[in-house]
């Protein structure tokens, strides 16, 4: 039996198209909408130090920990332990350990800045 010539047949884009439109629909639908917050940071210069008149409170940032000079503290409970130490002026150091997430960092700069008049520098390990 002979075999018929094979004959190309025309693709059709309908299918694709649908399908593409049905997981453009899908990815919008299911992604969150989150407000990010910005944290504004300025960098520090270079030159001599200048000597402050404020004692420094040391924020210790770990994974799983947060200390405020060598006591541990909860995040939600950062402003309680921080304002017998912030009368008027403050500073805080916060150091921070390698395993630290960015967002974990950004939730502490969040915390520390709705306290007023604490100015925070933040020690990146070398």
């Amino acid at each position: 039996m002979p075999r018929a010539p094979f004959r190309r047949r025309k693709l059709s884009l309908t299918s694709l198209i649908d399908v593409i439109f049905l997981l453009l629909l899908f990815f919008m639908l299911s992604s969150t909408f989150s407000q990010y917050s910005e944290v504004d940071l300025a960098t520090a210069g270079t030159g001599r130090g200048v000597v402050s008149e404020t004692r420094p409170i040391f924020v210790q940032l770990r994974a799983d920990s947060l200390s405020v000079n060598a006591r541990a503290v909860p995040l939600d409970g950062l402003a309680e332990a921080l304002a017998p130490l912030t009368e008027g002026k403050a500073r805080a150091l916060v150091s921070t350990g390698a395993e630290v997430t960015a967002q974990r960092l950004t939730d502490l700069l969040l915390a520390l800045r709705s306290i007023p008049g604490l100015s925070v520098q933040v020690l990146v390990p070398s």
